[in-house]
């Protein structure tokens, strides 16, 4: 199976916050590599989607209880990050690979570091790794016993006992190592015992490329694992919001901000993408360094909501969402999470889904629209069309697609290309690239509606910008 590869920057505001392994030389950025493991079939992509709606429904229920004192510990953790203003990024571009419907990353944990390929999800808040503790690690594993700075994390601990999700009430003494277990809808499941780690990072900037530690991060070990996301790499990178998340604890450090842009999921193999963590200049840009007078979009800005009932999860405020100018009769609760309904933005789903109300309206606009193409059936979609001409054989190229646009709280406004809502699903066949979800319940916006856009998560603020791009350098 194989990968895209795109670029993970992050953002270092000062030497002192790393251990640096190379003269003690302050830097300005540091990077990882980032993956995009491509596209299988649509079908067991939209199986693993609605497998993860049911996760992530099932997390807000278990976190419904204990929200405010959550709440209280994350105001704490980002205003220990504020001294770190000033930091920025430099993106990097790298190759790109087939497979699944996630975004990966190359990560370096331990002393001396042991490389992996992680998921980058914004819906998890536990990293962790494959351990070689059992028979199941037979290919590429951490090793903890042969790290210097791996120490376990206490059963007793308040990190175990009030900030670990899914974590073990069983802690027979203090000195017995923190253990969770992970349990999805699907079937997959990860299971391991939790300590402090330091990563590896490389730092480019001004002088020669370096490498440095971030230390303190909160590491799962896990000795048993299962499921198709698992099997395709070696572990999670939490890039939700959570106190023990890789992304609150780099960005408490970078400015109290991170950004990603995703290519497109079908790009080719010398596309390129990027993730950093800190201030992103391409966020706040507006002329093109080759062309000074060629004006780049502003980035549009909405409230990040952050409501301590949707953790780990990143909320959004949806006005209403209109096709082809026309705005849609999309009842108020399905945008409200104290009625019932709620948005996230999620990279670790790959379509977007809309609880029904949103769905049948959505769907309905768009075919009225595509009225004059053939429908064909194509499992798992329910709206898909013949995009082939008859006489020639080939694809229809002059079909004019109905905007589709998502108007967010503060008049921000996301106009996705068509390809990000009517997808490619077989030669000569296009699909409305969305899925139905229950009501009363989440709507989910994926990573395929995500891409080509630049999205900057602004955790100290709580502002979510986005604009669009073709995150290619």
């Amino acid at each position: 199976m194989a990968a895209r590869r795109l670029t993970l920057l992050l953002a270092v505001s000062a030497a002192a916050l790393f251990g640096v392994a190379s003269g003690g030389r302050a830097s300005k950025s540091a990077q990882f590599d980032l993956l995009r493991l491509g596209w299988g079939s649509l079908a067991e992509q939209a199986l693993q989607d609605r497998y993860r709606l049911s996760n992530i429904a099932a997390r807000l229920r278990l976190s419904a209880s204990g929200a405010p004192a959550d709440e209280r510990r994350r105001t704490r953790e980002t205003a220990a990050g504020s001294a770190a203003a000033a930091a920025f990024a430099m993106p990097l571009g790298s190759g790109a690979y087939t497979g699944i419907g996630q975004y990966f990353v190359r990560f370096r944990v331990g002393t001396p570091a042991q490389p992996f390929l992680l998921v980058a999800d914004t819906g998890s808040d536990l990293t962790w790794v494959k351990c070689r503790n059992s028979a199941a690690a037979a290919g590429r594993a951490f090793r903890p016993e042969r790290s210097r700075t791996w120490a376990p994390i206490s059963c007793a601990s308040d990190t175990c006992v009030k900030s670990l999700p899914f974590s073990l009430a069983t802690c027979p003494t203090p000195g017995t190592a923190c253990a969770y277990d992970y349990r999805y809808k699907d079937g997959s499941a990860a299971l391991g015992t939790v300590g402090t780690e330091s990563a590896t990072i490389a730092l480019s900037g001004p002088a020669a490329p370096s490498k440095a530690k971030l230390k303190g991060l909160v590491l799962g070990c896990s000795t048993s694992y299962s499921g198709p996301s698992f099997d395709a790499s070696d572990g999670v990178l939490s890039l939700g919001y959570s106190d023990i998340s890789f992304a609150s604890h780099a960005a408490s450090r970078f400015a109290g901000r991170f950004s990603y842009c995703l290519v497109d999921h079908l790009a080719p193999r010398n596309a390129t993408s990027y993730l950093t963590f800190g201030p992103n200049p391409a966020v706040s840009s507006h002329a093109s360094s080759s062309c000074p007078r060629a004006a780049k979009p502003r980035a549009r800005e909405t409230p990040l909501v952050l409501d301590a009932r949707m953790r780990p999860f990143y909320d959004v405020s949806i006005k209403a969402i209109s096709v082809a100018g026309e705005f849609l009769k999309i009842p108020r609760a399905v945008w409200d999470v104290d009625a019932g309904g709620g948005v996230i933005l999620d990279s670790g789903t790959s379509l977007t889904v809309l609880a029904k109300p949103a769905y049948r309206a959505v769907v309905a606009a768009l075919d009225k629209r595509l009225a004059s193409l053939p429908r064909v059936t194509m499992d798992p979609f329910e709206y898909c069309y013949n995009w082939t001409s008859p006489s020639t054989g080939t694809d229809i190229d002059d079909v004019d697609l109905p905007k589709l646009a998502v108007h967010f709280a503060g008049s921000a406004r996301l106009e996705p290309p068509g390809k990000s809502y009517v997808i490619d699903a077989a030669p000569g066949v296009k699909c409305i690239g969305v899925q139905e979800g229950p009501w009363p319940g989440i709507s989910v916006i994926g990573n395929i509606l995500q891409q080509e856009h630049l999205w900057e998560f602004d955790l100290k603020n709580r502002r979510l910008r986005f604009k669009r791009s073709r995150c290619t350098h």
